[in-house]
């Protein structure tokens, strides 16, 4: 197994972006971010999602997928 994947897939369980994926970096420490903050398409407000558990693995030591949690719409 490698460390050469510097980015995963976020998949998004529930909220209004609920099926949904995005594509996001790992942070500097080469670890899953904690939470996600993702705007929602013309509206002034963010999406914040928060990891949980589920991780998926493919031809590497860090995980390729990574579950988020709906938390909560802020209103900018």
């Amino acid at each position: 197994m490698t460390l050469e994947n510097t980015s995963y897939t976020a998949k998004l369980a529930d909220g209004p972006l609920e099926g949904k994926t995005v594509r996001t970096d790992f942070t500097d420490a080469g670890e899953p971010q904690a939470r996600l903050s993702i705007p929602a398409p013309a509206n002034q407000k963010t999406y914040l999602y928060r990891r949980s558990a589920g991780l998926e693995f493919a031809d590497s030591d860090r995980p390729s997928a990574v579950e988020y949690r709906y938390v909560e719409a802020i209103v900018d």
